[in-house]
């Protein structure tokens, strides 16, 4: 059983940082954009992460013997509400009438090192999972 919520453990890891690159690279490619479908330049967006509390019977059952499985979800994703940058381009389409084009407000440094961040966090969920592998066919060993 151990091995098991080991594994959800980890695995609940992968999916969140796994979500947390997408939105990152989203905004990386999305950095330059000074008009969106709704017609404003992109807003950067955030991973906000939670406690996962499972939702399926084991969960709760587990929870009654007093046994309790955590790991990691995400809980939304949000736009950041920092001001956009205001950058001086007269000729730009999205120029408005000072000679301002309202860039988003992402930094591409941060971005990046976020992204080293995250990249770091799902290879240490990927070795955990290959740890707990290799612990349970040693387990499996033990009983020939």
């Amino acid at each position: 059983m151990a091995f098991l919520s080991s594994l959800d453990i980890a695995g609940s890891g992968l999916t969140a940082q796994k979500t947390r690159i997408d939105v990152l690279t989203q905004n990386l490619v999305n950095a330059e954009i000074t008009r969106t479908e709704a017609g404003t330049p992109y807003r950067r967006k955030i991973t906000i992460f939670q406690e996962k509390r499972g939702g399926h019977f084991g969960s709760y059952l587990g929870r009654a013997l007093g046994e309790s499985t955590p790991g990691v979800k995400v809980a939304a994703v949000i736009e950041d509400e920092r001001p956009l940058k205001p950058v001086f381009d007269p000729e730009h389409p999205d120029a408005d009438e000072n000679g301002y084009v309202w860039m988003p407000n992402v930094d591409k440094v941060k971005e990046m090192s976020d992204m080293l961040s995250a990249t770091r966090a799902y290879q240490a969920d990927i070795t955990a999972v290959n740890i707990i592998k290799t612990m349970a066919s040693q387990a499996l060993q033990i009983g020939k």
